[in-house]
């Protein structure tokens, strides 16, 4: 909740710096920037050592402030601000920064991704997951991305995936809640057969699941991953009431670590290799201003693949590009439903 008495959402951008207020000596008007979304207050000692994710003050910007994107203007503080890299048009530029920087968090940081290791990705043709598989594909790690038609398997096979998954083929396996005994001993025995066909497309067991999907996956998730493993999760948008059996936890000893966003360090690292071209954006849809409700429900019903950008001061795809892009092509298309 905030006090204004307005709520303008949206927490990824790309624009120009129109106005800076006192005090801001590194940027100035008509700097084209990136701006992430992780606000917190200066005065805060968890800023300073810690890490601005634990300080009270710790908001998303767009999320739970207003001031968002979806409008002409917006107000962000400047350590909220990244070089725009020059070879993005202004719609690949504002569509990765919310899920990148919170997929290079999450692995990056949160779960030591190394090269050598093998991850399990839901919803891997999503916005998190097209990230977190680039992410482990730079990394030298092996994944596996779980997805719901085999139209995004053939995205993660363009993104370098290890293989991927058609969760429809496993649809037993998800958690409802309330479950009568046989109907859990049911839905166990497809989580093996799951289990089964990841460590075969992998290998081995998981060292990490990219969790982000809450209730329905959880206890498969925790049964999946290897002894020692690690279940890395940002959100739960199947549910937060999470039930799963705790033994397969303890008895292997395996690891749940929350996850949220990023901080502007990790941002500036990650944003670096945008820059480089080692990482690019997903884009499925650049959709007009007057479109942003109509985006919205293509996501709720989940028949995007990758990111959908708005138009808002921009006119048409491309404007924005200043220099060539150090891979061609510097955005990626996903084709799905377009």
């Amino acid at each position: 909740m905030h006090p204004e008495d307005h709520h303008i959402g949206g927490s990824d951008a790309s624009g120009i710096v129109w106005k800076v207020g006192p005090g801001v000596t590194r940027w100035h008007p008509g700097d084209e920037v990136v701006i992430h979304c992780n606000q917190a207050s200066y005065e805060d000692p968890e800023v300073h050592g810690l890490d601005p994710l634990a300080a009270p003050s710790q908001k998303i910007w767009g999320y739970e402030t207003t001031w968002g994107s979806f409008a002409q203007f917006t107000k962000v503080q400047a350590q909220q601000l990244l070089p725009k890299p020059p070879h993005l048009g202004w719609e690949e530029a504002a569509s990765y920064g919310l899920t990148y920087f919170t997929a290079y968090r999450m692995l990056v940081d949160r779960a030591e991704l190394q090269a050598g290791h093998r991850v399990m990705i839901w919803g891997a043709a999503g916005g998190l997951g097209v990230f977190a598989t680039q992410l482990c594909v730079a990394a030298g790690a092996r994944c596996v991305g779980i997805v719901s038609s085999p139209e995004k398997g053939a995205l993660l096979e363009q993104l370098g995936a290890t293989g991927w998954i058609d969760r429809s083929d496993f649809t037993g396996m998800m958690r409802r809640g309330g479950e009568t005994v046989d109907e859990e001993r049911a839905r166990f025995a497809v989580t093996r057969e799951f289990a089964k066909r990841v460590k075969q497309i992998l290998g081995d067991a998981p060292d990490i699941v990219f969790e982000h999907v809450g209730k329905a996956t959880f206890p498969t998730s925790i049964f999946t991953v290897k002894p020692f493993g690690k279940i890395v999760i940002c959100g739960a948008t199947s549910g937060y009431d999470l039930d799963f059996d705790v033994r397969y936890l303890w008895m292997r000893q395996k690891q749940i670590i929350g996850s949220h966003f990023a901080n502007a360090w990790q941002c500036h690292k990650a944003n670096r290799l945008i820059d480089s071209g080692l990482i690019r954006p997903v884009l499925w849809r650049t959709m007009g201003f007057d479109q942003v409700a109509e985006a919205h429900q293509l996501m709720y019903e989940n028949k995007h693949c990758g990111k959908i950008a708005i138009l808002v001061g921009a006119t048409e795809e491309g404007q924005g590009r200043t220099a060539p892009a150090p891979r061609r092509p510097a955005a990626i298309r996903a084709e799905v439903g377009a």
